[in-house]
């Protein structure tokens, strides 16, 4: 099976086109074979490029743990990239099926290929039964959930970007962990909690200004990454809700920067960022 190694500001996983060539039999324990750092590819996850009667290109995506999710952010302009730069499609725009309908990308092209993506993520879903949470309000924000001890509470605003993100803002209290073990110790907490039944990406947040963030992310089945692009929007609209910060967002990932807009006009997010191509290869499919 010919693979290509792919990441969006550190977000990394593994392509496969299965325009081209059969697409595996069981992709949950593929995702889970490649996705290991030691003994696999090494990755966040698996993204199969597939076929669409509605579309340029189906994208599916499987979690490190095999988990297949809805969305992934990073992933689309990779895909969008893969699209272009492979000759799938060579359209300035695309229109990439994924598990949150079609999504329309505009493609910034250098010598022939896709440096940068700008996604129209769609509008976010705030309605907490769609999120979805038991957690109140529609959508809820800055809701306050316990963990195992009485002093470990947070508090959270609920966003979906066709997956669900949580988004805590980090104030003096949490900060002598230091930030990395924070998302590592409380991110698993988040993402398993009893009040996101299908679990959800838990978000770390400090604001520098209206229009500036650093974000930490532990994503849902995959640990802590270094980049969430659905998160990012989410952060934007959850800055929006709280009235932390406003409609352009500019936000720093370890992984590097994405821009946001939460769109007045349409209701929608728009998220512009690189695509990176690694490296190409071939996995034994026996």
């Amino acid at each position: 099976m010919q693979f290509t190694k792919m990441h969006g500001i550190g977000n990394d996983y593994v392509y496969v086109d299965c325009v081209r060539q059969k697409p595996p039999a069981d992709p949950a324990a593929l995702s889970r074979a490649v996705s290991d750092r030691h003994f696999g590819i090494g990755s966040d996850g698996l993204i199969l490029i597939c076929p669409s009667e509605r579309a340029d290109a189906r994208m599916r995506m499987f979690n490190a743990d095999g988990s297949e999710s809805e969305m992934c952010g990073n992933g689309l302009r990779c895909v969008s990239k893969f699209v272009h730069d492979h000759g799938i499609a060579t359209k300035p725009r695309l229109a990439i099926e994924t598990g949150r309908g079609v999504l329309t990308v505009d493609l910034e092209v250098k010598a022939g290929k896709v440096a940068r993506v700008r996604v129209n993520m769609g509008e976010p879903i705030l309605e907490s039964a769609k999120i979805p949470t038991t957690l109140p309000g529609d959508p809820p924000v800055s809701v306050p959930i316990a963990f195992d001890h009485p002093k470990e509470r947070l508090e959270v605003t609920c966003v979906s970007m066709g997956n669900p993100h949580a988004v805590a803002y980090i104030d003096d209290e949490w900060l002598h962990v230091g930030e990395r073990d924070l998302v590592a110790a409380v991110g698993p907490k988040i993402e398993n909690h009893a009040v996101f039944p299908r679990r959800i990406n838990a978000h770390f947040v400090k604001v520098h200004s209206p229009s500036e963030v650093t974000m930490r992310t532990w994503e849902r089945g995959s640990g802590i990454t270094l980049a969430c692009g659905t998160g990012a929007c989410a952060v934007c609209v959850a800055g929006v809700l709280t009235g932390r910060t406003g409609r352009k967002l500019l936000a720093h990932l370890p992984g590097g920067d994405l821009e946001l807009e939460w769109s007045e006009t349409d209701n929608c997010v728009y998220m512009t960022g690189p695509a990176t191509e690694v490296f190409t290869g071939e996995w034994p499919t026996a």
